[in-house]
């Protein structure tokens, strides 16, 4: 019997040494696993070429409420929160800044920051100077009248009329077609602003724009008809940038296959903008 029970208890001594060293060695496996998944993130940040070491700087107008814009002097907004869920997707501190709209590729060119996520539309010009992601959301160009306008019905009666856009914007061309009188501004709000008093006989922007201000402002303005071209919004980065760009693809396309993405964009438009 004394001699069962010794080996009983030698069997158990050996099962629970296995068991400690298992459970050891998978500790060990899954630290060197977090490890290498941090190797290899930190590698990732060391090929992007960034303006600031562990941080992703991103430019905008800080105009374009509710898109970005300042609130207690720091800048909020659609494409600011996009930004920061793309930062930190990607591994880096959320840097949002501003520049003015027509130079906002010039300094993306020079260097001032990292990427422009500033509700720009990518189109094949700017597709010359700079690289665009995949879209992050879908709008379109909308022509706004005074809702006392009763002169223009349609586009066609835009003729010779006096249109407001903003500069630099891809509507000063949309504009062209209609008017050769055409007013630009640093923002379309202060463009919006001048349809009731009658400064402006219209305005192109995008129709979030100004949807947002006639329920943010009360202005008594409205859309002209639908949309008269759809415009995919994209993050724009300098050419020479391969590694950054693919991070904020991936960054992006996890955000709306988790369900990321639907939750900011319904709690600044109530809606899906891929949809």
């Amino acid at each position: 019997m004394k001699k069962n029970t010794f080996y009983l208890l030698l069997v158990l001594v050996i099962s629970l040494m296995a068991a400690c060293s298992d459970n050891r060695t998978n500790t060990q496996v899954a630290a060197t696993a977090d490890a290498k998944s941090e190797d290899q993130d930190k590698g990732v940040a060391t090929e992007m070429k960034l303006v600031k070491d562990g941080k992703l700087t991103f430019a905008m107008s800080g105009l374009l409420k509710p898109l970005n814009y300042k609130e207690n002097q720091e800048l909020v907004g659609f494409d600011v929160e996009i930004g920061k869920e793309i930062s930190k997707r990607i591994g880096l501190e959320a840097n949002p800044v501003t520049n003015p709209w027509e130079t906002i590729i010039q300094g993306l060119r020079g260097n001032k920051y990292d990427a422009i996520i500033g509700s720009m539309t990518a189109t094949e010009e700017r597709s010359k100077q700079v690289d665009f992601s995949i879209p992050y959301y879908v709008s379109g160009a909308t022509v706004f009248i005074s809702s006392e306008n009763k002169d223009i019905k349609t586009v066609e009666d835009l003729k010779g009329k006096t249109i407001g856009v903003m500069q630099a914007s891809t509507y000063v061309e949309d504009a062209k077609k209609y008017t050769d009188k055409i007013k630009e501004f640093p923002s379309e709000i202060y463009a919006l602003q001048d349809l009731p008093p009658g400064r402006l006989d219209a305005v192109i922007t995008d129709r979030i724009v100004g949807i947002s201000a006639m329920q943010e402002s009360g202005l008594k303005i409205q859309a002209l008809g639908e949309v008269i071209k759809r415009e995919e919004i994209a993050v724009a980065i300098n050419k020479d940038n391969e590694v950054l760009l693919e991070a904020i693809n991936k960054a992006i396309e996890e955000m709306v296959e988790d369900g990321t993405y639907k939750e900011i964009s319904m709690k600044w438009f109530g809606k899906d903008l891929l949809e």
